[in-house]
């Protein structure tokens, strides 16, 4: 006699659908930059996955957003959070739109506050990782 198989895990860990899978892996690339593991944070990155910031060249794959990430960290960038405000997804492509907040430590140590917004977008090759991502900010340009 058949009997369908069942599983507690199965029943336990429910798959998660794609937009709180996508807010689950922004926070864990957060929490990836904020402890200093840019190598991790780096690897969210498909090979050819564009990484675009204000003042600086587009970088390309992981081990380029990886560097950049550090150059960021080096010039006092910390305490990053990002706030998902919207997920589109269609087949094996994700838009995720969102809010950003990060803390600029200057040269005498005073915290500088940035606040903007950001798009990224994610490709499911096997993984879901991000193609491109860039952000501006909402405060004025310094004169």
């Amino acid at each position: 006699m058949y009997r369908p198989y069942s599983s507690s895990l199965a029943d336990s860990r429910p798959f998660l659908d794609v937009p709180s899978l996508i807010r689950n892996l922004a926070q864990d690339f957060v929490t990836s930059f904020n402890t200093g593991n840019y190598d991790q944070a780096g690897a969210f990155f498909a090979q050819d996955g564009a990484f675009m910031v204000p003042h600086y060249e587009t970088a390309y794959g992981p081990k380029a957003v990886e560097r950049l990430l550090h150059q960021f960290a080096d010039a006092g960038y910390e305490d990053l959070r990002l706030e998902t405000t919207r997920v589109e997804v269609s087949g094996d492509l994700a838009m995720e739109i969102g809010r950003y907040s990060v803390a600029i430590r200057q040269p005498d140590g005073t915290l500088l506050p940035d606040r903007g917004k950001y798009v990224k977008n994610w490709r499911r090759l096997g993984a879901w990782l991000i193609v491109a991502d860039c952000w501006s900010s909402n405060l004025p340009i310094p004169r």
